[in-house]
């Protein structure tokens, strides 16, 4: 092997910067969402002082995290952690509401407890909302992580600072990207396959809104694509499948794509 190689890796092995495995990170919050939702998790607390010692080696683990992370060696990791578990009680309404969209939008899920357990969506979502509350706390690195792996694991792909609101409903999910600037309302319903991303990738629009806005009661169909910092999708509207949008839409609006297809009956070559 060519010595100044093997050198010059060594040089970017010493150089790299210390932060715990992806899948430390995701153990972390995975217990997070265990501990709120049980359906998720083998393990039965059976006393309240049980759940609340857990919560306080929660937030010894994530102050471990933060000490762990070179980024975040400048932070002010107690508070961060401290303040994080305690917003755990809103993260929890939120995601009660984000169960119930689910359970009410998808005529498949017959409970919710099914949907705790099975449905992507949920899975992406509730990595999404731990990590988007640590973003809003000014955490380096750890936001992107979690929300990359449920990524990896779901298909479903929302960057930490996008604002979402309550209700929100991914039927089926594969595909789905929202990116960091996006706006999303109250009971919005996502299909398969949606972007809401921007018109352009240059790295000169850093810290820009470069992602739509979807206002409150928006359905928008599978293979849509929504493009555009500047582009609203007004409330109450209905997005159809494969449509592709770089300008606003009013309120109440129902666009949809009309592709032309041509039926061939084949004639019976048995007759």
């Amino acid at each position: 092997m060519d010595k100044d190689f093997i050198t010059a890796l060594y040089k970017r092995q010493q150089s790299a910067q210390a932060i715990p495995a992806n899948e430390e990170i995701a153990k972390w919050a995975l217990s997070i969402i265990g501990l709120l939702f049980p359906e998720l998790s083998d393990k039965i607390y059976n006393s309240e002082e049980e759940i609340s010692k857990e919560f306080d080696l929660l937030q010894v683990e994530l102050n471990n995290l933060l000490d762990a992370t070179q980024a975040c060696k400048d932070c002010h990791n107690d508070v961060i952690a401290a303040e994080f578990i305690n917003s755990l009680k809103d993260i929890y309404a939120t995601l009660k509401n984000d169960i119930v969209a689910l359970n009410s939008g998808d005529p498949a899920a017959n409970n919710e407890f099914e949907v705790i357990r099975t449905y992507p969506g949920f899975w992406a979502i509730a990595f999404y909302r731990i990590a988007n509350k640590l973003l809003k706390l000014k955490t380096p690195l750890i936001p992107r992580i979690l929300t990359e792996y449920a990524h990896s694991k779901t298909g479903i792909d929302i960057h930490p600072g996008a604002q979402i609101g309550d209700f929100l409903c991914i039927d089926h999910g594969t595909g789905i990207v929202i990116g960091e600037t996006a706006i999303i309302g109250n009971n919005v319903k996502l299909y398969q396959g949606v972007t809401l991303g921007a018109l352009s990738v240059s790295k000169i629009l850093a810290g820009v809104k470069r992602h739509p806005t979807v206002e409150d009661n928006v359905v928008i169909y599978s293979g849509a694509t929504i493009l555009g910092g500047e582009t609203v999708i007004g409330t109450n509207s209905i997005i159809g499948g494969n449509v592709w949008l770089t300008k606003s839409v009013p309120a109440n609006s129902t666009v949809y794509h009309t592709p032309s297809i041509k039926v061939i009956e084949n004639s019976n070559s048995n007759a």
